[in-house]
């Protein structure tokens, strides 16, 4: 059944991370590289160039999509790839036709932490999904009650309305320091429904040891890509088996 959902073609999700080697204890932001700052100057050329033309791959969608906004390079801010955004939605939407029947709630919450273009595009596919964005860039406030501010560094300064309230969480952690992971889990405790809750983990191979330590997460095969070409290798973990989907469960060597 999984198979048969359909998704639009859509701009993808940003992704909050450095490409620079791992420091336990720094959580600055980045500092480029002379060829990296004229690669991202030129990519920012480019989507200024496609925020000035709307019609541009938007034919056919109606006045009520969800827009979003140009990344902001200083708050690490970049975009996956076209088939990684496009296989990240297309999960989420499976797991919540596979837990509908199960959900004493209603139709299953989706929470997505520092993932606001993959809240935009589980909105432009269907505008009647429950789906709460938690982001620290207040840029977002424009989704209304559907954004939480959220700065990880308080991971319990939350509405207590969100206190196990969502059945699938998202989340990509904006940093790849031991830190922000552990921070990061500290919220997803708190937004998990129970322990058959769906978590999706976006973030660096470093991590793997911590992911798995900290929440009981396990990688699988398919490997995140972003279009400004990251030098960090990123995964995704999950703590759930998905089955052929996902590329399945990467086996331990």
């Amino acid at each position: 059944m999984e198979d048969e959902v359909e998704l639009p073609t859509n701009p993808n999700s940003l992704k909050n991370h450095t490409n620079l080697p791992v420091d336990e204890d720094d959580d600055d932001p980045p500092t480029l590289s002379s060829q990296a700052m004229a690669a991202l100057r030129e990519f920012l050329a480019e989507q200024s160039q496609s925020a000035a033309e709307p019609s541009n791959g938007n034919e056919g969608r109606s006045d009520s999509s969800v827009a979003l906004v140009a990344e902001d390079w200083r708050l690490s801010q970049f975009w996956y790839d076209p088939e990684t955004a496009k296989t990240l939605a297309r999960e989420v939407l499976t797991l919540c036709q596979l837990g509908s029947s199960n959900s004493d709630s209603g139709s299953p919450r989706v929470a997505c932490i520092a993932c606001p273009t993959l809240y935009a595009y589980l909105k432009n596919n269907d505008s009647d999904m429950r789906v709460q964005l938690l982001e620290y860039d207040k840029r977002f406030e424009q989704y209304g009650s559907e954004f939480t501010f959220y700065d990880y560094n308080q991971p319990g300064e939350l509405p207590l309305e969100l206190k196990h309230a969502f059945d699938v969480v998202v989340a990509d952690p904006p940093y790849l320091s031991k830190d922000c992971l552990e921070k990061v889990a500290d919220t997803i405790s708190y937004l998990t429904r129970s322990s058959k809750s769906s978590l999706l983990l976006l973030t660096g191979e470093v991590q793997k040891d911590r992911a798995a330590e900290l929440m009981g997460l396990q990688p699988c095969g398919f490997r995140p890509r972003h279009s400004s070409k990251l030098g960090n290798e990123f995964r995704l973990f999950t703590n759930y088996d998905p089955g052929m989907r996902l590329g399945g469960w990467e086996e331990e060597k």
